[in-house]
């Protein structure tokens, strides 16, 4: 759980960063500026980036036995600006609440 939780970090701040660089300087240019390079470079990554990015919450998810609906709001918050920084700290404390409570071991005889 651990790992796939740090690999989750990180790709969630990358991605929070790549998005934002794209709307808060790409779009700005290409609509104001009329200059598409950061869209068209910084798009494709993104792009690239969010489908790596929904497979670490896949896999903490599915470590962590998160419903659905948890699993599917943080894979959207990789889409809006600033909220994947946010989602990243909820699920850091998903997580270290999940550690400090540790599920009990089924005895089979």
């Amino acid at each position: 759980m651990r790992a796939a939780l740090t690999r989750y970090r990180i790709i969630a701040y990358v991605v929070g960063v790549v998005l934002v660089v794209l709307v808060a300087v790409g779009m700005p240019l290409k609509y104001l500026g009329d200059n598409s390079t950061v869209v068209e470079t910084v798009g494709p990554a993104h792009g690239f980036l969010y489908m790596v990015y929904l497979v670490a919450v896949f896999d903490v998810g599915r470590r962590a036995r998160w419903p659905l609906g948890r699993m599917l709001l943080v894979m959207l918050a990789g889409t809006i600006p600033f909220v994947s920084f946010y989602a990243e700290r909820k699920v850091s404390q998903w997580a270290r609440a999940r550690a400090e409570s540790p599920e009990p071991v089924a005895v089979t005889s």
